[in-house]
């Protein structure tokens, strides 16, 4: 019997606005689209966020036994400045500002895409499609929609109707905004002239001469619009009505307003029973923007080589940091924040590394079957990390209590203790444990413990200067110096 037939699952549904429990459309089947990146620039630390949300919740439904056909795609043509239907191309204008080619820009940051997240420790999804390979598909979704009388042509370009589409379906129920409301607050835009109202949006947009990402179609050389293309890919591999749709907060609308429009337009029915949005991070309590100067990259943050944080922190502690909130939360990032979560997750790892060691004792002091349900319980509502990492914490008290001879397990919950606490930290969160071990690294260790070393003089010769430059140069190589009651470790 697989996991997911023994749980029972609730997902937080932005369409209906409550949690409702998983069924999936075939059983022991997954279908998932996450909305990926742009490439036109270094990917962020908020859409980092968003796709570690995103990784957790693919992990747990594999985890559980589904197998699950996760789609996330690659935006490498269409997305236009502002998210808007006019203005120029991100990735053209990127590949105009360097005198190079588009596809320079489009390689170059999805490489930087797949090695970031690469480091964060991300499973691959089952499917990573690019636009500029759908174009075909995109095309023969326009035909439709125009075929349906949801679509209209404009000088070469198609845009679709919002008016006509909301006289027998619901335009706005995602995000739950009224057409009337949207009306009102719309100005009439240059450039926005061909569209029969303001609230419709491009399905395809004729290019301009000086537009270099164009393909021909039956109404104008030029180029899919952005919702579009989220429409064709996301159908084209999971059907016409799949699982779970993720994204960021922000696409909520128009971005996958639109896409249920375009599904519903051109397949009749609601292409997703369960919408998720991952929120926003902030930096310092304030919205990150490169407007402002209120920003900082996967790599600065990884390096300690910003203005924000007083040293670098390791791909897992901030995955931890990440998993301490609720993926539907606003998350602040801030330096103290980050401090608390790499000794909490040194705390953890340090247990973890104790657990092998440790023997089976004759008695019990946990109910670990108990345990286990409760670490299911917390994933089960709505993925809720911030209550599973509460319980692996009471796995850390009782290794310790453990070590300390005070409490025991038999050699049968000991081993489904191990197993629980593997699978939940490792699995599931997805952290690597960074302690050192002897395999290979005994020369390293000996040598970090010689810094340790004279680290300890220079405190105790009250040299404070030096003790903070061999700590904080070790950081910035990825070495972190643990003190505590005991003495000084230290971890990868």
């Amino acid at each position: 019997m697989s996991l997911y037939q023994e749980q029972s699952l609730k997902i937080y549904n932005t369409l209906s606005g409550q949690k409702e429990t998983f069924t999936p459309i075939e059983k022991g089947h997954v279908g998932m689209y996450v909305c990926g990146p742009t490439v036109y620039s270094n990917v962020h630390l908020g859409n980092v966020r968003t796709f570690m949300s995103f990784d957790m919740v693919f992990r747990y439904l594999k985890h559980l036994g589904y197998k699950v056909r996760y789609v996330r795609n690659i935006t490498d043509a269409g997305h236009l400045e502002n998210d808007a239907d006019v203005g120029e191309d991100k990735i053209t204008k990127k590949a105009r500002l360097e005198a190079i080619e588009p596809m320079e820009v489009v390689q170059r940051y999805t490489v930087d895409f797949h090695n970031t997240l690469n480091t964060f420790n991300f499973l691959p999804p089952s499917i990573e499609p690019t636009a500029t390979g759908h174009i075909i598909e995109q095309i023969e979704l326009v035909k439709t929609i125009i075929e349906n009388g949801y679509g209209y042509i404009a000088n070469g370009s198609v845009y679709f109707d919002v008016h006509k589409f909301n006289e027998t379906n619901d335009y706005g129920k995602l995000s739950k905004r009224k057409l009337e409301d949207l009306i009102h607050n719309t100005r009439i835009l240059d450039g926005q002239t061909d569209k029969r109202n303001p609230q419709d949006f491009a399905l395809w947009k004729k290019a301009e001469p000086q537009h270099i990402m164009r393909w021909p179609s039956p109404w104008s050389d030029g180029f899919p619009g952005w919702h579009l293309e989220c429409t064709a890919m996301s159908t084209k591999y999971l059907g016409d009505q799949f699982d779970i749709h993720g994204g960021g907060m922000d696409l909520k609308f128009p971005h996958h307003e639109c896409e249920i429009a375009q599904n519903e337009a051109a397949k009749g029915q609601s292409p997703v029973n369960y919408w998720m949005h991952a929120n926003m991070l902030e930096l310092n309590g304030q919205r990150m923007s490169k407007s402002t100067g209120n920003i900082v990259n996967p790599a600065e943050l990884l390096s300690g080589k910003n203005e924000f944080f007083s040293k670098a922190y390791s791909p897992s502690v901030i995955r931890f940091f990440n998993a301490q909130s609720s993926y539907r939360s606003v998350l602040d990032l801030t330096n103290d924040g980050l401090l608390a979560s790499e000794k909490g997750f040194h705390r953890l790892m340090d247990a973890i590394n104790i657990l092998e060691e440790l023997q089976p004792g004759t008695a019990s002091s946990m109910d670990v079957a108990a345990w286990k349900q409760h670490c299911y319980d917390a994933m089960n509502d709505d993925f809720n990390s911030p209550v599973l990492i509460a319980h692996l914490f009471e796995a850390v008290k009782l290794i310790n209590q453990m070590k300390e001879g005070k409490s025991s397990l038999t050699r049968e919950d000991l081993d489904l203790f191990k197993n629980t606490l593997h699978s939940f930290t490792f699995d599931i969160l997805g952290l690597v444990n960074t302690a050192v071990t002897n395999t290979g690294t005994d020369k390293l260790a000996a040598a970090v413990e010689l810094l340790i070393d004279l680290r300890q003089q220079a405190r105790a010769n009250k040299d404070f200067a030096l003790s903070d430059k061999i700590r904080d140069q070790l950081a910035e190589k990825g070495i972190q110096l643990n003190d505590g009651k005991d003495g000084t470790t230290f971890s990868f």
